[in-house]
């Protein structure tokens, strides 16, 4: 059976005034509204509010807020405090109902416009945090580092003309300087007006020669026109007079792998790795990066192994730096040389989780459940508060046939996952699994029936249901009607795409069915015996024998366990 498996799988947040420190309310304890109130008692609570939320206690220090909530409806400082703590918390959706309270009854205080645009940003909605800027900048002119973000909004938005008015006032204002002149160049890059953002490059740059932020932007610009040879230069002269410039050679990095120039890369990067200037992290996020394009984990892996390599000599004891090895193997598809040396780094480094995850992850793309369970139970001992071990460890017992153990994770993992919907949902969807393969369909689409009360719309959840559904020709139209959201949703997954074909064969809609399947074996896809077999079947009901016999034949030589495709290829031909 084709089933998803159900595994979890540089911009700056502009949210004002969400700390918790020191620095507590921009506004007074009462706020703006009712004066007929108890002040006294107001005050008691506000104070003991703040001091729960500056101790960590937050359940206690919304209990307080709600308190002088209570006492005066109208205190604005208190629904911002709210806001703030349930924010910080991750809870963007009561955040956005306090500060919107506080707005209502204190519309110009600027730390309740900013912190509402923050979060409406956090959410990715730019239409309303630019809203909420604007009005920041209606009430407050005079506060340019307002007008400058919104600016930025307006040019991440897409509205340049916007952002472009915004920025030439402050050019022609303050003429050229760093704050609106980058961001200028930067709009006018997004906006592809590369001549102009070149003269304003240059303008920088003759303002500061040396500045290396300034040269480097110009290298950028130069970059962007198609200039290469020009950025180039430009970069070799940053490099002649600062030569262990961290920022340099980092963006330099970046132009040599944009353009391709891997042969310059390669001479560059392990100076980069040595060069002691340039911070561990930018390090591994170079690395990363590089590991991640094709042409150079193609041809030029043997280069790279050597570059990481190299890094790993010089961060012997740390955590991350070791999986960059693997990470590359993986990409390469050798699964076996990747496990083979995340099992050397789980045994030099027992307490690295990060390389027991790696390994198991490997394990499961092998679709080596035997090692899957052997090393999940280790692991999930080992850091027995890890929710994604427990879940791989029920995984490889699931596959092992041993169902128990898969259930008495999956209870673990379900106390790990706490309040978490989504934890939860892949916990049912498992646990649904285990009694499905223990024969137990009632049990298992009751689990299905109670993961879509958590989410109906999780498209892993649908696939699987009505994939079991059809196989044991069961509510065949509910079937169909999940399996068909899935892929109005996600149409370019094979594996949602055979469900969908499988249900309608099922049903009896055989070329819509048929349709379906050519789709998915015509789609340059890895081939996989499943479709095959599936298809098999389709043809074979349309009574098209030598069809169904020519699939079922690759789908055994794709997969020769698949031995109950033997017997059907005999009846078939008879």
């Amino acid at each position: 059976m084709k089933i998803t498996k159900y595994l979890i799988g540089v911009t700056l947040l502009l949210l004002a005034g969400t700390s918790c420190g020191k620095k507590i309310v921009p506004a007074s304890s009462t706020g703006k509204g009712n004066t007929h109130f108890d002040e006294a008692s107001y005050n008691y609570f506000y104070v003991e509010a703040i001091k729960q939320k500056l101790l960590g206690n937050i359940g206690d220090a919304l209990k307080y807020f709600e308190q002088c909530i209570k006492i005066n409806p109208e205190s604005d400082a208190s629904y911002y405090q709210m806001a703030q703590i349930v924010t910080l918390n991750g809870d963007n959706k009561d955040g956005k109902y306090f500060i919107k309270k506080a707005i209502e009854i204190n519309e110009k205080n600027v730390w309740y416009l900013t912190m509402l645009a923050g979060i409406y940003y956090q959410e990715k909605n730019l239409d309303s945090a630019i809203i909420y800027y604007q009005k920041a900048v209606k009430f407050f002119p005079k506060r340019e580092s307002l007008q400058l973000t919104l600016g930025n909004l307006f040019a991440e938005e897409g509205k340049y003309e916007d952002a472009n008015s915004i920025f030439d006032s402050f050019d022609k204002k303050y003429g050229v300087n760093e704050e609106s002149t980058l961001s200028s160049i930067r709009n006018l890059m997004a906006e592809e007006k590369y001549d102009e953002a070149l003269e304003k490059a240059k303008s920088l740059v003759k303002l500061e020669p040396d500045n290396i932020m300034y040269n480097g932007l110009l290298a950028e610009v130069y970059s962007a026109r198609g200039d290469n040879e020009q950025a180039l230069a430009v970069y070799d002269g940053i490099l002649e007079r600062n030569p262990d410039d961290p920022h340099t050679q980092l963006s330099l990095c970046s132009f040599l792998v944009n353009t391709k120039n891997y042969n310059e890369l390669f001479l560059l990067l392990n100076s980069v790795i040595l060069n002691n200037n340039v911070r561990r992290e930018d390090k591994i996020s170079l690395i990363a990066r590089l590991i991640d394009v094709p042409d150079i984990y193609q041809d030029y892996g043997d280069k790279m192994m050597i570059a990481i390599m190299v890094l790993e000599a010089n961060y012997k004891n740390d955590n991350i730096v070791p999986l960059l090895r693997p990470e590359l193997l993986i990409k390469q598809n050798k699964l076996y040389e990747a496990d083979d040396r995340l099992e050397e780094i789980v045994s030099e480094m027992p307490d690295n989780y990060y390389a027991w995850e790696k390994l198991l992850l490997v394990y499961l793309q092998e679709a080596d459940y035997k090692d899957l369970m052997t090393k999940g139970e280790e692991c999930a001992t080992r850091f027995n508060k890890s929710f994604l071990a427990k879940i791989l460890y029920a995984n490889g017992a699931l596959e092992n046939g041993k169902y128990d153990i898969a259930l008495g994770e999956l209870k673990k993992a379900e106390i790990l996952a706490g309040n978490n919907k989504d934890s939860l949902v892949q916990v049912i969807t498992m646990r649904a699994d285990v009694y499905y393969r223990m024969k137990d369909y009632k049990k298992a689409f009751e689990l299905f029936d109670e993961a879509l009360k958590y989410n109906n719309d999780d498209l892993t959840v649908l696939n699987n249901y009505a994939y079991y559904l059809a196989e044991q020709d069961q509510k065949l139209k509910e079937a169909e009607e999940m399996a068909k959201k899935v892929i109005e949703l996600e149409g370019d997954n094979n594996t949602f795409l055979d469900t969908y074909g499988w249900v309608l064969y099922k049903r009896g809609k055989l070329k819509e069915a048929a349709e379906v399947m050519q789709k998915i074996i015509g789609s340059g896809g890895k081939p996989d015996a499943e479709y095959y077999e599936h298809y098999g079947y389709i043809l074979k009901k349309e009574r098209e024998c030598d069809k169904a016999i020519e699939n079922w034949n690759m789908a055994l030589k794709l997969d020769s366990t698949k031995i109950n495709l033997i017997k059907e290829i005999e009846n078939c031909k008879k």
